[in-house]
């Protein structure tokens, strides 16, 4: 049965359900207020009575223990005033009272007068409107004073305030909801625009933008994280874009030039040489495969996928490579730096970096491993002519080629700086390119293991 109402809650709008939880809490706090109002007013105004009650006690006291009561006894503000004698019977009044049936019998006077505390009395026995508020005191020679006030006019003024209450509870709380409704409906606007400007959104209309309020507030912190999610997107798309229009350019070489060795091998058979018809086929299916491997691991690693997560021993990773490249190695002092991380992702880019020094070196190329602080270090430097500062940067990115090196990077697609890169940025590092004087040295900056 609980079920059926939270479902419906659930489906109901922002606006309603914001409306409705702020009317029901004005509601239950109001109404809480107003218990609490009458609560505190009523007793305020018990205490005014039994304040003015006590004090004419204490005069009726004084003047019947100095022996000039008046008789009949003067009324003040409606009191009420009994005096009786040792016997119980009363020997002076007021004339609005009884002045044979005592107001207290003798039990509760005798009561009232040990304990001091005024008491509630129904008046209607004695003819005297309403309830009473009654107070027993005790006098010289056995005397005891009785003094009471009709609780009526209280009485009728906490009714009277408990109506106003009541009937101006509900029109305040329809204005509550009214205001409510128009507030949260023009705080809700704005994300109504966001959400028809994220409807207009769609793959012809790549570089639209959501409507940004212009108030200063969560909805335009909002706005602005969609909109730079939209540019990151954008940018995105565009690099998945240029990167399949950049591959297939790449794939487009090899291939035609495989399908032209085939034509012209299977159009003249019996003067081809097949031995080198296949080695050349050989090694555009290399080109191929080295460039259908380095894209793979572009996707993986803009993925954000590592392989592993292992300790690599860089010094270890260098003198190997050095060792087989048959390359100079400068290890810095102190224990061999570590590295957490993929070892063939590593490896990967060592062997990017030293592939492509090799191809530009003139004569040396040298591999260096240090640790600095909490960083290590990995550098790979040539003495070659080196890339200009401002072109730097530029080739880290993919399928980049300079005019120099394009003559010289025979069958390379310009992915292998890229790569590094991208391998790198996923292991927490960073890379960069500075000059060697001669040469260019490229180095790589990858966070120590704990």
């Amino acid at each position: 049965m609980l079920a059926r109402p939270v479902t419906w809650w659930r489906r109901q709008s922002l606006r309603f359900r914001v409306t409705a939880a702020a009317t029901a809490v004005l509601a239950l706090a109001l109404g809480v207020s107003a218990y609490v109002f009458v609560g505190v007013l009523g007793e305020a105004l018990v205490r005014g009575i039994d304040d003015q009650v006590y004090q004419r006690g204490r005069e009726i006291v004084a003047l019947s223990d100095a022996n000039r009561l008046s008789d009949p006894v003067v009324a003040v503000d409606n009191t009420i005033v009994q005096v009786l004698d040792r016997d119980g019977r009363i020997v002076d009044a007021t004339p609005n009272t009884d002045r044979l049936v005592p107001l207290l019998p003798a039990r509760e006077r005798e009561a009232a007068v040990r304990t001091g505390a005024p008491r509630f009395l129904d008046g209607r026995p004695y003819a005297l409107p309403g309830p009473l508020r009654v107070r027993a005191l005790s006098a010289d020679r056995g005397v005891t004073v009785i003094v009471a006030r009709s609780f009526a006019e209280v009485e009728s003024s906490l009714v009277t305030t408990g109506h106003v209450l009541i009937a101006g509870m509900p029109i305040l709380l329809a204005l509550l909801a009214a205001v409510s409704w128009l507030v949260v409906g023009r705080t809700l606007r704005p994300i109504a625009l966001l959400r028809r400007g994220a409807a207009e959104v769609g793959g012809t209309a790549r570089s639209r933008r959501l409507p940004v309020p212009e108030a200063r507030d969560e909805v335009h912190a909002l706005a602005t994280t969609l909109n730079d999610m939209l540019g990151r997107l954008e940018e995105a798309d565009a690099r998945q874009r240029a990167l399949v229009s950049d591959a297939a350019h790449e794939l487009r070489s090899p291939l035609a030039s495989i399908r032209l060795q085939l034509e012209v091998a299977l159009s003249h058979p019996d003067g081809q040489d097949w031995k080198e018809t296949a080695e050349g086929v050989l090694e555009d299916t290399l080109r191929l495969s080295r460039l259908a491997e380095d894209l793979l691991a572009l996707a993986r690693l803009d993925e954000g996928r590592l392989g592993r997560r292992e300790p690599v021993d860089l010094a270890d990773m260098a003198r190997r490579t050095a060792e087989r490249y048959g390359l100079d190695l400068d290890l810095g002092p102190g224990p061999s730096p570590v590295v957490p991380g993929d070892a063939l992702d590593l490896r990967r880019v060592l062997a990017n970096l030293v592939d492509n020094a090799l191809r530009h070196a003139a004569s040396t190329v040298r591999i260096g491993v240090r640790a600095d602080g909490t960083t290590a270090e990995l550098s790979v430097t040539d003495d070659g002519p080196g890339i200009p500062p401002e072109d730097r940067e530029r080739v880290f990115d993919r399928f980049t080629r300079l005019d120099d090196a394009r003559s010289r990077d025979v069958g390379g697609a310009g992915l292998g700086l890229a790569i590094v890169r991208t391998t790198v940025e996923a292991h927490g590092g960073t890379v960069h390119l500075e000059d060697a004087s001669p040469g260019l040295r490229a180095v790589v900056r990858l966070p120590l293991a704990r």
